[in-house]
């Protein structure tokens, strides 16, 4: 890695995020990097902050202690634990920059809601990519998928995707999921001719999205892959099922677009074929990774 800064996991003791700070460990443990596992105590929902407000603060560094012990004996890394007090999102948005990346469990918060909601809130002001992970067994899986649109922040994500497979010998498989166009069209064109231009368009968009990996990475396998039938969610779902990461940007080219790809993350999550990682960009010009990335 490029940076010494820790992996972060939160935890809330659910077995969602008890499997994020396993993985986090992991991730820690290959990267050379500490772990810390962060706990939020969320006093948003306290109208009188004592004595309620300290007996959290026990509860959450009891919580904390218990999650470094689950990990400690198997992982050789160093491992704290930081106490947070505020809101959930809020927190670990501001913590991040403390990070390499932030990590989170799946699943739903101790007030309900989905974490969906709570990864793209982090996501959305987070200086590091931040991963979520479920509870679906690992052992096995292969490959790293990455979901693209053609925009600055889809070649970013590429970046990092193909860093990430090298480091770990697995192929990258680059998926472009578009719209097919309405059956009624304006120039005289039919759905099927408008739909092959569209198809040659954006292949050169894919083409270009994956140039230069080839001399950075000799030996790393990529496969493109446009799709034309599905959304871009059942299309990145399936490529996923099998993979041992997925990553997705946070937003897109620009306008509606920007829309559909921070709506295509909300519903990869609500699926969660896999770890999956978003909001990925340059941070002062250094992206993990040998390929040099600028936002």
């Amino acid at each position: 890695m490029t940076t010494r800064k820790p992996v972060a996991a939160a935890t809330n003791d659910s077995p969602q995020s008890q499997a994020a700070v396993l993985w986090a460990a992991r991730r820690a443990e290959r990267h050379g990097v500490p772990l810390v596992i962060v706990h939020v105590v969320d006093d948003r929902w306290v109208a009188e902050p004592y004595p309620w407000i300290g007996v959290m603060e026990e509860a959450g560094d009891r919580l904390l202690q218990t999650a470094a012990g689950r990990v400690r004996d198997a992982f050789p890394t160093t491992i704290t634990t930081r106490l947070l007090t505020g809101s959930v999102g809020r927190s670990l948005a501001k913590y991040s920059a403390k990070a390499s990346m932030v990590v989170i469990g799946s699943g739903t918060g101790h007030l309900g809601g989905s974490l969906a909601d709570r990864a793209l809130q982090v996501a959305a002001s987070s200086k590091v990519p931040v991963a979520v992970v479920g509870t679906q067994d690992l052992e096995g899986r292969s490959g790293v998928v990455v979901g693209v649109d053609g925009s600055k922040e889809a070649t970013q994500a590429v970046a990092f995707a193909a860093a990430e497979a090298d480091r770990e010998g697995d192929e990258l498989t680059v998926v472009y999921a578009i719209i097919a166009p309405d059956r009624v069209v304006d120039a005289g064109l039919t759905s099927t001719s408008l739909a092959e231009l569209i198809a040659e368009e954006e292949r050169l968009v894919l083409a270009e999205t994956v140039a230069g990996l080839k001399e950075d990475y000799p030996s790393l396998q990529v496969h493109q892959v446009l799709e034309t039938e599905r959304s871009p969610v059942d299309a990145l779902v399936d490529a996923a099922r099998n993979a041992r990461m997925l990553v997705v940007g946070s937003r897109g080219r620009g306008g509606i677009q920007r829309l559909l790809l921070g709506s295509t993350a909300h519903g990869v999550l609500r699926h969660l074929p896999c770890p999956t990682v978003i909001r990925l960009f340059a941070v002062e010009g250094v992206v993990e990774g040998r390929r040099l990335v600028r936002g």
